[in-house]
């Protein structure tokens, strides 16, 4: 029953988002007329900015996707969980490609798999037998390589796979990424996908509750971050088919509640939205395996006593109604402002359509001290944007640097989880010392790997606090902006501009400024409000790709130059020692003692190789920012400008019907107003049906 709620319930968002794209581009494209007719009339409106705007977020709109990333690790079940929930047994349980390769899982009329290379390689498209064949690996094999720190596929980027499924026709995309692996490799491929996604599964198996490897994996690289992540406990029913006697209720309940209360004591904190705790919304028990067998057996099956019937129901809800609706909430502004610039260009047009040309060359001329006040404003604004920048990437780098300076204070206690798993006195016997070796250097770049992750949470706090304080700066420019703009107008057609009534900051605010302020994504096809805070594009990708690739390579030149070679520098001390447990702790503490000797030697150089890329980084998401504000408003103050000489360059060379300008130019008003009231009953109807 929910699995129907949640295909119905997607199905009537999928047609509201074809509805409101439509509409959308009927304004596009009614612009793109009105501006062709009014060429050889008036001229005209300079309205060519918004049409190709509204045009990109009409297509964006209608193609746009619910993008969800399952994460989890080895033989947790994510492809039994990603079968069951698409409601077939599409992709192999037993042994699992999607462990060794991030398969992104879409529509497609056709049943196909693209396989997409880091190299120059070009993209190899296979059915799904030869994909299975080709780049299916055992989990123990994969398990095995990770402990390497070794790729089964290193020249592999993504596979994607194109299925006709129902679900996946909604609009569901489904990213199902390799195991928790902590290497550089893992980082580069999983979190860019992570940080622009819509909701997150994180896998946990029953029989294995919060192990050492998730515990990790929760911390550095979901805590804290504002994704909205659905725990799912699968294979719950495992507990009883362990117990010696699985028919005695009371042995089942409680060893059921001893899973739960491991499970509450690891997730609670993550499951805090405001000071509420939403728990119960968050993390599920679920049976993958008894839901997928019966889904196959019946599509309408109720799913009771899986799990899965309560876990869809409260997705449902999130996905259609808490994602859909913001999305399409922000098309329904972008359709509003979009009416205000052409009914505000109509308003100035009609009453100077009585002025000859020579009267209107003077208005044009005393408006300029105005137009000169709005390229102040961008000026201002720009300055701002470039005083915030440079001393946000000082900030930062400048964190950074002291970060990786005090890094050697607590270096020993710190690295003490992450030995490795080799016994120590093992990497004396043959043949285990340069395991023991590689083991030492995995231990070390995960220690590594988190510590970095733990300051990218600080680094991504001061620029999102960054941004928040410029979205409100955009806010007042925007407003400033805008009596300048009603000034410009008042002073051309000699009448009182009144403000206009029932309308909200977003929709009041220039479109440079709503996108300053950080209300639109759909322009780059989220249609769920992905957007980050204040900015409205993907700065964290930078800081994740350079933390992943230059930052950690950085930090492994320790193990360049002869460092930790085979019966170096820890072997020393034991020679002549006994065997006894006492001389091999003793051993192992010089080890740490020796590293910790070397990484400090290593600190201060790090810390100043890695000032410039990090400040660099910062600032190219401020640069980026500031580019394309600018863009928009210099865009916005031309298109101005352009309407009035327009305007001009006809009454100089024709007559000018000026009843049946205004009738054509009225009867633009009222097509846009029309699309803008449509838009807004499509939206109105789905909130109230939600």
């Amino acid at each position: 029953m929910e699995n129907n709620n949640l295909m119905n319930d997607l199905d009537r968002v999928v047609r509201a988002r074809h509805e409101i794209a439509n509409h959308l581009m009927n304004i596009a494209e009614t612009i793109n007329k009105a501006e062709t007719e009014g060429e050889n009339v008036s001229g005209k409106l300079g309205l060519e900015t918004e049409s190709e705007h509204i045009g990109i977020v009409s297509k964006n709109l209608w193609k746009g996707v619910f993008r969800l990333v399952v994460l989890g690790d080895l033989k947790r079940g994510k492809s039994t969980f990603l079968n069951a929930l698409i409601g077939e047994n599409l992709l192999p349980s037993d042994v699992n490609p999607c462990t060794a390769i991030l398969t992104v899982l879409r529509y497609g009329a056709e049943k196909k798999v693209t396989v997409y290379f880091t190299d120059e390689n070009p993209p190899q498209e296979l059915d799904f037998k030869a994909f299975k064949k080709q780049y299916t690996i055992d989990p123990d094999e994969a398990k095995k390589l990770q402990a390497e720190n070794k790729l089964a596929f290193p020249n592999v980027d993504r596979a994607v796979v194109e299925y006709p499924i129902p679900l996946l026709e909604k609009g569901i995309e489904i990213v199902d990424t390799p195991g928790l692996n902590d290497t550089e490799a893992r980082n580069k491929l999983s979190l860019s996908y992570i940080n622009n996604c819509h909701a997150v599964f994180f896998l946990f198996r029953a029989s294995q509750p919060c192990t050492l490897e998730e515990r990790r994996y929760l911390e550095n690289y979901i805590k804290g971050r504002g994704l909205t992540t659905f725990f799912l406990i699968n294979a719950i029913d495992e507990i009883k088919r362990g117990l010696p006697d699985p028919d005695n209720a009371e042995a089942v309940a409680e060893a059921e509640n001893r899973v739960r209360q491991v499970f509450q004591t690891y997730l609670k904190e993550y499951c805090q939205v405001d000071g509420k705790n939403i728990y119960d919304e968050r993390v599920f028990e679920i049976s993958s395996l008894a839901t997928l067998r019966r889904r196959i057996k019946n599509p309408q099956d109720s799913l009771e006593g899986t799990g899965f019937r309560e876990f869809l129901g409260v997705f449902n809800k999130y996905l259609t109604q808490e994602k859909a609706i913001a999305g399409l909430q922000q098309a329904k502004t972008v359709a509003r402002q979009t009416y205000n610039r052409v009914r505000e260009a109509i308003e100035r047009r009609i009453p100077l359509l009585v002025k000859d040309a020579e009267e209107l060359k003077e208005k044009i001329s005393s408006v300029e001290p105005e137009f000169q006040q709005l390229t102040e404003i961008g000026d201002r604004f720009r300055e701002e944007i470039q005083v915030v920048r440079d001393k946000k990437a000082k900030t930062v780098a400048d964190s950074l640097k002291s970060y990786i300076l005090n890094l050697g204070d607590n270096f020993e206690s710190d690295f003490l989880r992450y030995q490795p798993n080799l016994g120590f006195m093992e990497s004396f016997q043959q043949g285990k010392r340069e395991q023991f070796q590689a083991e030492f250097k995995r231990a070390y770049e995960r220690y590594i790997n988190e510590k970095l992750a733990s300051w990218e949470l600080t680094a991504e706090r001061e620029i999102s606090e960054a941004f928040e304080q410029l979205a409100k700066s955009a806010a007042n420019y925007g407003s400033t902006y805008n009596q300048v703009a009603n000034l410009m107008t008042e002073k051309l057609i000699g009448e009182k501009v009144y403000a206009k009534q029932n309308v909200t900051k977003e929709n009041e605010s220039p479109g440079w400024a709503s996108w300053a302020m950080g209300f639109f994504s759909l322009a780059q096809g989220n249609i769920a409000g992905v957007a980050l805070a204040g900015a409205g594009f993907d700065w964290k990708s930078v800081l994740i790709n350079y933390l992943a690739v230059l930052g950690i390579s950085g930090f492994l030149l320790i193990f360049s130059g002869g460092f930790l070679l085979p019966l170096g520098i820890w072997a020393i001390p034991l020679m002549g020692m006994g065997v006894g447990a006492l001389q091999v702790e003793e051993g192992r503490k010089h080890l740490i003692k020796a590293t910790k000797k070397e990484f400090v030697k290593y600190l201060p150089k790090l810390a100043e190789e890695q000032w410039q890329p990090i400040y660099d980084a910062v600032k190219e998401c401020f640069e980026d920012y500031e580019r394309e504000v600018m863009k928009r408003l210099e865009d916005d103050i031309k298109s101005r400008r352009a309407e009035l000489n327009n305007l001009v360059k006809q009454k100089e060379s024709s007559e000018i019907n000026r009843e049946a300008e205004s009738n054509r130019l009225n009867s633009l008003d009222a097509d846009i107003l029309y699309e803008c009231r449509s838009i807004e009953s499509v939206y109105n109807y789905l909130v109230s049906s939600s």
